[in-house]
């Protein structure tokens, strides 16, 4: 009857014969019994044999036999119960390590794939066992919000049923990395990371989302990934206030502070002079950025400092009158500009160098 159902024989071994034995004195299944039914659902598990199968093999096997007649139905049905139950503890137990185990090499691959610390030949290979083909372009989202949360919390989950209601199975990895959640989908589908980006931002109560630049092959994952990391750092010390960050955008700053020293010498030169006001430079750096990211318009920049458009303008003379380079001139404005951005990138004047 096992065979029937696809079910060898060997996970019924001594099923029946113990059933029967047990139900004949009313005793309980011993240790031993109990035991080689627990290995016997391990065995049944590893092979890929369905649990709900297997217990109808098991309840057929048992009524199909013949007892003796000191036997009774009560004493059947508890051995029938003991030795069921054990048999699906050991499928369950098996079932467990196995989670476990992939897990494990769901966690290991994920950590060589965004560090790039195996080869990447056979790094290609694993990926595919996990929905990648790295052979093809693939760019990264990191979302970083205001706790660290692991792939057990409900925000990676609800991000994740999102993306699968939404796309389906589009060859998309859904992880958690160093406390952020990250995304990993296929170069040409950016429609999956400006979702993943949206419902991301919602999970992690307002967190920010940077995306990497599509990049191609095994090594292009840690490329785009590193790209995200690089726009969330960038936008902490520039202070940006958008949402969602692509690095597409950004590609300046990298190239601002290349030459580090380059930038260093611009900032003491342009900005340096700042510090001989009263309060120090930052209030007036402070000033020079929220003028530039108002597209130097004094009445909503002074809005945006609490300040009248007279104090406000009073500033901008101070800057003039330290630094020599007026704000409102637009070859000085350049100067500037780049300077106030070399000072956030570089934390001046907190480091001084």
């Amino acid at each position: 009857m096992a065979a029937e159902r696809g079910i060898p024989a060997e996970f019924l071994d001594g099923f029946v014969r113990i059933v029967a034995e047990a139900s004949t004195t009313g005793r309980r299944l011993t240790r031993d019994e109990l035991d080689s039914r627990r290995a016997l659902g391990e065995r049944a598990a590893e092979a890929g044999h369905g649990l709900r199968t297997l217990v109808g093999v098991h309840l057929a096997a048992a009524r199909a036999h013949t007892y003796d007649r000191a036997a009774t139905l009560d004493g059947v049905l508890t051995a029938v119960e003991q030795g069921v139950d054990a048999f699906a503890e050991g499928y369950e137990r098996a079932q467990r390590l196995a989670v476990r185990r992939e897990e494990a090499a769901r966690r290991e691959f994920i950590d060589d794939l965004l560090h790039g610390r195996s080869d990447l030949g056979l790094l290609a290979e694993r990926a595919e066992r996990f929905g990648l083909r790295l052979s093809f372009a693939h760019a990264v989202a990191v979302a970083q919000g205001e706790r660290s949360y692991d792939e057990g919390d409900s925000a990676p989950r609800d991000v994740e049923r999102a993306l699968t209601a939404r796309f389906g199975d589009r060859n998309v990895l859904l992880t958690t990395k160093d406390g952020r959640l990250v995304c990993i989908a296929p170069g040409d589908q950016d429609e999956v990371l400006a979702h993943f980006a949206k419902q991301a931002h919602a999970a992690t109560d307002g967190g920010r989302v940077a995306i990497g630049r599509p990049q191609s092959g095994p090594g292009g994952v840690v490329q785009s990934y590193e790209e995200a990391l690089g726009a969330l750092d960038l936008a902490v010390r520039l202070e940006l206030d958008e949402p969602v960050l692509r690095a597409a955008d950004l590609l300046v700053y990298p190239v601002l502070t290349r030459d580090r020293q380059a930038m260093a010498d611009l900032v003491l030169n342009a900005l340096g002079p700042l510090q001989q006001a009263r309060g120090g430079a930052r209030p007036l750096i402070e000033t020079l950025a929220v003028y530039f990211d108002t597209g130097c318009v004094a009445a909503e920049a002074a809005r945006r400092l609490s300040l009248s458009v007279r104090a406000f303008t009073y500033r901008l003379a101070r800057i003039h009158q330290l630094t020599g380079a007026d704000p409102a001139d637009p070859v000085h404005r350049y100067t500037l500009q780049t300077a106030v951005i070399g000072a956030r990138l570089l934390d001046w004047p907190a480091q001084q160098f």
